[in-house]
């Protein structure tokens, strides 16, 4: 008798004992962070900076004590710029490596349809690259975050910079076929109209397209001052070659999208890129100690420069932490409540994720090459660049 009572008094010790261990060990078990992103293909460029931030953020954060104690763990999987590749290799890790939060898609998309998958899954996810409007737009999620800027925003600067340079100009329009090509193009014909520019022509030419001569007739004919494109990565070095070919970028100004002409692909277009100006909401010449920092550290870690992805894939992870931390949880309902309206510290300086339609809001730059190298031209403040929230989802 003796016996049984104490085993019965000691059954609601041993199970409280077990799940304080439980608990305890969930408390250090690492945070798993997916990364869906271009780790071969005409995107490999960008793919490789996601990483090298991700991994320098990662590393830097888990060696002060990871997040609320927690270390991070990064699991990749190759997106190849596809969007039905991300939205399977999403599925996988959300379904088999039980990822908490999910980055790195690249190709728009990628972005809109993974999107899709986080609210089924309840999961959420945060582009550090993705440009189109309608991600933080018409197409805007509950569970999706931007923390780099979008196309209407790279609009503002460079349109701003057009206009008190070039007065008036007459803009010729060359994007990639797809949802990114597209609203940037459409972002920045609607920025420039709105300071005078005339539209005189738009060509969309397939992603990884190996031969741009085939629209240069319609280039000439329009007889343009100014050339905006948004192709990126390898189709880049590629179409500034060919323009420079033949003949279609002499006396004229070429200007372009954020992730047009990068530290990554810059070394590879050479003097075809000397004068392109793009608008971006980051350069390795902003002074601030907190960016002299960054890219010294980015540097040492991986022998060469960091570019916007770089530093908007490193920023992500300080954004994911602060959210976590003043959730106190990484449920997602309680971590989306704390993202929105955060301010957090980035190598650019401090962002805001507006609460409205989870876009961040920061300073925009116009840049231009000269010699190899950006020099800065331009800026526009944060609350002038990022326009109305359009968002009526949540």
């Amino acid at each position: 008798m003796k016996t049984t009572t104490l085993r019965t008094a000691s059954l609601p010790l041993a199970l409280a004992l077990a799940g304080f261990a439980g608990n305890t060990l969930a408390q250090t078990q690492p945070i798993r962070i997916g990364v869906v992103t271009p780790l071969s293909g005409t995107y490999a460029g960008i793919g490789q900076q996601v990483k090298w931030g991700l991994d320098l953020a990662a590393r830097q954060i888990n060696a002060a004590g990871g997040v609320a104690g927690r270390p991070l763990e990064l699991i990749y999987e190759d997106e190849e710029a596809n969007p039905a590749v991300a939205v399977q290799k999403a599925e996988k890790l959300f379904q088999v490596n039980k990822v908490d939060f999910l980055t790195g898609t690249v190709n728009s998309g990628s972005t809109l349809a993974v999107g899709q998958l986080a609210e089924r899954n309840g999961r959420l996810i945060a582009t550090t690259v993705s440009f189109a409007d309608s991600i933080t737009g018409d197409k805007c999620s509950p569970n999706v975050f931007r923390v780099n800027a979008r196309a209407g925003m790279q609009s503002a600067a460079l349109a701003d910079w057009l206009a008190g340079t070039k007065p008036n100009a007459n803009v010729f329009y060359l994007g990639p076929d797809y949802e990114m090509g597209r609203s940037t193009v459409a972002a920045f014909k609607s920025a420039a109209e709105a300071k005078g520019s005339k539209s005189v022509g738009e060509v969309f030419a397939p992603l990884d397209n190996k031969d741009y001569s085939p629209f240069f007739g319609q280039m000439r004919s329009a007889r343009p001052a100014v050339i905006y494109t948004s192709v990126a990565g390898n189709d880049t070095v590629r179409l500034f070659s060919q323009m420079a070919e033949f003949g279609i970028s002499r006396n004229v100004q070429v200007v372009g999208a954020s992730g047009t002409v990068t530290s990554q692909n810059l070394p590879a277009i050479g003097k075809a890129a000397d004068g392109f100006v793009t608008g971006v909401g980051y350069a390795t010449s902003i002074d601030s100690p907190e960016n002299r920092k960054f890219v010294a550290d980015f540097e040492a870690a991986n022998k060469s420069a960091p570019d916007l992805y770089g530093a908007d894939s490193y920023g992500v992870l300080f954004f994911y932490k602060a959210a976590v931390e003043k959730a106190g949880s990484t449920d997602t309902d309680k971590v989306r409540t704390a993202m929105r309206g955060l301010q957090w510290s980035t190598p650019q300086g401090t962002k805001t994720m507006r609460a409205g339609d989870h876009q961040a809001m920061q300073d925009m730059y116009a840049m231009r090459v000269n010699g190899g190298k950006f020099e800065l031209v331009g800026q526009v403040k944060a609350d002038a660049a990022i326009g109305p929230d359009v968002c009526n989802r949540f």
